[in-house]
């Protein structure tokens, strides 16, 4: 049913925007708020670790910087997905799965801190002008992610 949409098709899902307009929105980088929030740990390392979330979503790229017999738990629904993944979805229709497995849903970046640290880290990107989300939790398992 996808298939039936145009680029400069509004879809009511959109808010107004093309698909076109929503397919072509620029990639955010990430490089100069990250390098400025592990600028304030010059002795503590509350960040463990960091993966760009492309192709391959969160399933393809948290996992390959865990340490083995490590995974993580992600909460569905702990961030806004983006009305075009959701447009996908149903009018693909694409399953769940295969949506997770494709597409970043909206986490172009994820950091793995310390639980002590993530409200102040989350803080500090926010004031870097960063959306962020406390989307789940380092657990023993692995090599896939689960999702809760």
């Amino acid at each position: 049913e996808i298939a039936k949409y145009k680029m400069d098709s509004t879809p009511k899902e959109l808010g107004g925007q093309t698909i076109g307009d929503a397919l072509l929105e620029p990639t955010r980088i990430y490089v100069k708020p990250v390098l400025e929030v592990l600028s304030k740990y010059k002795t503590k390392r509350p960040v463990k670790a960091m993966a760009h979330i492309t192709g391959g979503g969160l399933p393809g790229n948290l996992p390959r910087v865990l340490p083995d017999g490590l995974t993580v738990r992600i909460r569905k629904n702990s961030w806004p997905e983006p009305a075009l993944f959701s447009l996908i979805a149903k009018k693909g229709p694409v399953d769940t799965v295969e949506m997770r497995r494709v597409f970043n849903m909206g986490i172009g970046y994820a950091m793995v801190v310390s639980p002590t640290f993530a409200s102040s880290i989350v803080t500090q990107l926010e004031k870097l002008g960063e959306k962020c989300y406390i989307i789940g939790k380092v657990k023993k398992g692995g090599p896939e992610i689960q999702w809760a």
